[in-house]
C-alpha cells in the first residue's frame, strides 16, 4: 500500500464540514495533479462548522479517511485541511520598507508583508492566512509582482484572516487523534476559489458563495486578489430543519425530501403534483407545493443576507463578472434562478474545473471545497515561496499544542 505523505506524490484535500466530511486524493503524475478517488462520510459533532463534540468528529473523520485509503489503495497520514465558521474574520492592513538594494527581491517583498501583518490581535485569535493584495514601488500602484523593479521604497497590500485559537485547537486535536497530520489548515472558500474559479473571473471580479450545512461562505476576487471575505451563520441545515418542523418528520428524512424533491420558487412546481414522505413511521403522500412553500421563504431570506453583505463591502463593484455558487446547498432546483433575481447578479454553479482523474466523481459542487484543498497542497508544494497565501507560525504553535496534550 502507497503512503500519503505530503512531499510524495500522494495530496489529500480533508472537508470536515457541518453535515458530511470529505477527504479528496489526489497524485501527482508528471508533475499534473490527477484526482485517484473521494470519499465521505456523515459529520457528526459539528455545528455551524466548528467542532462542538471532539469523540463524534474524531470517528466521522476516520470513517471518511478509512474509505478513502480502501477504494484508492494508499495510506492517509497527512492532509491540507478545510475550516470554516463563523470565528473567522478578515482586516485589511498595509506595511512598507525600504529596498536595500535599489531592486527589488524575494527578501525585500518578505520584510513588506512581515511588516503589514505586524499588527495588534486579540489574544483569544490566531492568524491564519495573510495573503497579499497588491503592491506599490515609489507611490506606483498596481504591481502584482515587484520581485527584479526597481525603487527605494516598497509598499504590500494584504488581507488578513484570523480565527478563534480553541476552534483552530480542536480541529487539530480531532485529527492529531485520528493519527494524521494537518499539514496546513485553509479557510474552505479560498480552497474552493482553486478549484472552480477561472482566472478571467478572478481578475475582473467575481464573488463566491459556498453553501454548506452550517454555514454560507463569501469571498470576492478582483484583480487577481482576494479582497473580502465573510461567513453567514445559516446554511442547508437550516432548510431541512424548516422541512421537519413543517412537515412533522424527522431530521434525516427531510434531508432526503429536500434533496429529493425540494424546490426554491413555489409557482415552478406543477400545483398536482405528490411526493411520498415517512411522517411517524407511515408513509404519506403530500404535495411537492407543500414542501416548496416551506424552502422558499427560506431561500429569500438567505439571498437577501447576501445580498445585504455584497453591499456593506462594496460586493456589487467588485464582482462584475458576478456570483460562482458552490457547496452542496446550491444544488437546490431553483436556487440559482432565484439568485439572479434578488441578487441582480449573474450565477452559475461551481463544480471543479479542468482537473484530471476521475472527473464523472468529483463533478459535483460538494466536492468543490475537498478537490480545492488538493489544489491548494498541489500548488504550495509546488512553488511555495511564491504562493500567495502565506501561514503566520499557526501551525508550529498549534501542533506543540496539541501534541502536548498526548505526551
Amino acid at each position: 500500500m502507497a503512503h500519503g505523505t505530503y512531499r510524495g506524490n500522494i495530496i489529500v484535500g480533508l472537508d470536515v464540514g457541518t453535515t458530511k466530511i470529505c477527504a479528496v486524493v489526489g497524485e501527482v503524475v508528471n508533475g499534473v495533479i490527477e484526482i485517484r478517488g473521494v470519499s465521505t462520510s456523515p459529520s457528526a459533532g459539528l455545528r455551524k462548522g466548528v467542532v462542538v463534540n471532539i469523540e463524534a468528529t474524531v470517528e466521522s473523520i476516520k470513517n471518511a479517511v478509512k474509505k478513502a485509503e480502501s477504494s484508492v489503495g494508499v495510506e492517509i497520514n497527512a492532509v491540507y485541511a478545510g475550516i470554516s465558521g463563523g470565528h473567522i474574520k478578515g482586516f485589511n492592513s498595509h506595511g512598507a520598507t525600504g529596498v536595500r538594494s535599489k531592486e527589488v527581491t524575494d527578501i525585500d517583498v518578505e520584510r513588506v508583508i512581515d511588516s503589514a501583518k505586524a499588527v495588534y490581535v486579540p489574544l483569544d485569535r490566531e492568524v491564519l492566512h495573510v495573503i497579499p493584495t497588491g503592491y506599490a514601488i515609489d507611490g506606483q500602484n498596481g504591481i502584482n509582482d515587484p520581485v527584479g523593479m526597481i525603487g527605494e521604497r516598497l509598499e504590500a497590500k494584504v488581507y488578513i484572516l484570523t480565527g478563534a485559537i480553541t476552534s483552530v485547537q480542536n480541529l487539530l486535536k480531532c485529527c492529531e487523534q485520528t493519527g494524521i497530520e494537518v499539514i496546513d489548515i485553509v479557510f474552505e472558500p479560498l480552497a474552493s476559489a482553486e478549484a472552480i474559479l477561472t482566472e478571467d473571473e478572478k481578475e475582473l471580479g467575481v464573488a463566491i458563495i459556498d453553501i454548506g450545512g452550517g454555514t454560507t461562505d463569501i469571498v470576492l476576487y478582483k484583480d487577481g486578489w482576494l479582497r473580502h471575505s465573510s461567513v453567514l451563520a445559516v446554511g442547508g441545515n437550516h432548510f431541512t430543519n424548516d422541512i421537519a418542523v413543517g412537515l412533522r418528520i424527522s431530521v434525516p428524512e427531510a434531508e432526503r425530501v429536500k434533496k429529493s424533491f425540494g424546490h426554491a420558487i413555489t409557482n415552478k412546481v406543477n400545483d398536482s403534483e405528490k411526493i411520498d414522505i415517512v411522517q411517524a413511521g407511515q408513509e404519506k403522500k403530500i404535495l411537492r407545493r407543500h414542501l416548496s412553500e416551506i424552502i422558499q421563504p427560506r431561500t429569500e431570506e438567505l439571498l437577501e443576507l447576501i445580498k445585504s453583505e455584497l453591499l456593506s463591502c462594496s460586493g456589487y463593484d467588485i464582482a462584475s463578472t458576478g456570483v460562482v455558487l458552490t457547496g452542496g446547498g446550491s444544488l437546490l432546483e431553483g436556487f440559482g434562478s432565484m439568485a439572479e433575481r434578488i441578487l441582480g447578479l449573474s450565477v452559475r454553479i461551481g463544480f471543479p474545473l479542468e482537473i484530471r482523474g476521475t472527473k464523472d466523481i468529483i463533478n459535483n459542487p460538494i466536492y468543490a471545497t475537498g478537490t480545492g484543498l488538493v489544489l491548494y497542497g498541489f500548488h504550495s508544494e509546488l512553488n511555495r515561496e511564491f504562493y500567495p497565501v502565506t501561514f503566520n507560525g499557526i501551525f508550529g504553535k498549534m501542533k506543540d499544542w496539541v501534541k502536548g496534550i498526548f505526551r
